[in-house]
This record gives C-alpha cells, sequence and structure tokens, in this order.
C-alpha cells in the first residue's frame, strides 16, 4: 500500500508540474518565473569575433564578442555579440521596437535606472527593429514578452534574473567593456 502511495505522489507531482509548464510558470531554485517567459537552451558559451548569427532575436545567449557591453541605457541599437557577453554575466538585457511611445520608453528607463543588484547594475535597455513584440526581457536561456512598460512581470523578469547565474559567469563585470550608456 505504500508504495502504491508513492507512486501516486509522484504521477500528481509530475502532472502538477507538467501543467504549470505549459502554463508558464515553471520554476527554478529561486521561484516562479513570470508567467509567459519562455525557456531555451543555450550551451554555446565561445567567444568569436565578427557577427553571429542567432537563433532568436533578440537572443537568449550563445556565442558571443569577448567583450561585454558596459551595462545601462541605450537610445541607439547595441551589438548583438556584446550584449550576449553581458547576459552571460547574468544581465538582463531589456530590447523595445523603436516605435514605442516615448512615455513607454521613459517608463522602462525609469525601471532600469532604480533596480540593481548588489553595487552593479545587470541591466542593458536599448531599443531593436525587429523584435516580436513591444518589449522584449531578456537573460541566458530566458525571455518575456510584454506589451507595455508597466507590465508586472517586467520586473518579476529582472528581479528572478538581473545579477544571476543563468548565464553561467555570474558575478562577470557589466563595465569595462564597450559601449557608453547614458
Amino acid at each position: 500500500m505504500a508504495f502504491a502511495a508513492v507512486v501516486v505522489v509522484v504521477v500528481v507531482g509530475l502532472t502538477v508540474a507538467a501543467v504549470a509548464f505549459a502554463a508558464g510558470a515553471t520554476t527554478t531554485g529561486t521561484g516562479s518565473l513570470p508567467t509567459g517567459t519562455q525557456v531555451y537552451t543555450e550551451n554555446d558559451h565561445s567567444h568569436v569575433s565578427g557577427t553571429v548569427t542567432y537563433d532568436h532575436v533578440p537572443p537568449v545567449g550563445g556565442a558571443h564578442n569577448p567583450v561585454q557591453l558596459n551595462c545601462g541605457i541605450y537610445t541607439v541599437p547595441v551589438p548583438n555579440e556584446n550584449a550576449v557577453h553581458s547576459m552571460e554575466h547574468g544581465a538582463v538585457w531589456i530590447t523595445y521596437q523603436p516605435n514605442l511611445p516615448p512615455d513607454q520608453v521613459a517608463t522602462l528607463q525609469q525601471i532600469v535606472s532604480t533596480h540593481y543588484v548588489g553595487t552593479e547594475r545587470y541591466l542593458v535597455l536599448s531599443p531593436y527593429a525587429g523584435i516580436p513584440a513591444p518589449i522584449v526581457a531578456s537573460a541566458w536561456g530566458y525571455q518575456l514578452t510584454v506589451s507595455q512598460a508597466s507590465d508586472p512581470r517586467l520586473v518579476q523578469f529582472i528581479t528572478q534574473f538581473a545579477g544571476g547565474g543563468q548565464g553561467g559567469e555570474q558575478g562577470g563585470p557589466c563595465t569595462g567593456g564597450v559601449g557608453s550608456p547614458l
């Protein structure tokens, strides 16, 4: 009878986990992911020179430039390859469509300027043409699309991933690289 109870618990647990995953409520060691977060496997951590063709727009990881992008707020597009290196260090890269209304951009800038992890900011904000939603937040292996800067899932995503170890190089610098943020 005890064996049957264990089997029932395991089956119920797996069913609950499958339903949660399908609903976008997957979990990590630090808690639930914001609803709608997509999870990708990104195993390529190689340093390369030149342009990389990524399999997601914007990228969520992969081969990248050996020099990281300085974290901060950019008003012009930034090189994918340098931003991906920053994500490897734990940065969250928030991209927005270039035609996003100015009030939405201002809200994003406010969010980025007020969210820090420890003594170093692990956030990049930049416009990005051709993204699938008005705003896309990316961390190594994770991506969330939202239509409004005020969507609370955006701050949840930042809280979940900024400065985290999902890229494999937690604590790597997000300064001392390339780029001149505001």
